[in-house]
């Protein structure tokens, strides 16, 4: 049980094994009021280089997103910028900026629990992640335990409505 949400045992996959890291993270920032988005990012040998959760409310700052600050400790973990071979996995579909973010890090991969059909911009309202005209593009895939992903994020939001 993540965040009081059921996950579906036994994890059939790293990817659904790291997604459970992703939804730990973000079940925690739920209990501090933040909007429940966690972000793990992996090496290309399958090493956790770091983690993230939304911050934006706790740092009064509107680029703390799960995904911009896990991709800011595993650069600094690494010492680059370039996260070539990682894997960034996040509960929820990044948004426009994080998915900039995405690219501009130059990692590989991104698995994505809930997509986002009101923002999220690798697939649903747009796919920056994979646009052909900029210099990188990266490998998608979404849904990987894509119920207990909204479900964190429809109970957040039921008891703030």
């Amino acid at each position: 049980m993540i965040g009081g949400v059921p996950v579906n045992l036994p994890l059939r996959t790293e990817d659904e094994a790291l997604m459970a890291l992703a939804l730990d993270e973000a079940a925690a920032c739920a209990e501090r009021g933040e909007v429940p988005v966690g972000a793990v990012v992996v090496s290309a040998d399958g090493v956790v280089l770091a983690r993230g959760r939304n911050r934006r409310e706790e740092d009064k700052d509107p680029t703390a997103h799960a995904e911009i600050m896990a991709l800011r400790a595993a650069a600094a973990a690494i010492g680059s910028w370039r996260l070539l071979g990682c894997t960034l996995v996040v509960t929820l579909e990044p948004c426009a900026m994080c998915a900039g973010a995405v690219v501009l890090s130059r990692v590989s991969r991104l698995v994505l629990g809930a997509w986002d059909p009101k923002a999220g911009a690798a697939g649903s309202t747009r796919d920056i992640v994979r646009d052909a005209r900029l210099n990188h593009r990266v490998d998608v895939r979404g849904g990987v335990l894509e119920v207990e992903s909204a479900a964190l994020l429809r109970s957040f939001f039921a008891t703030r409505r």
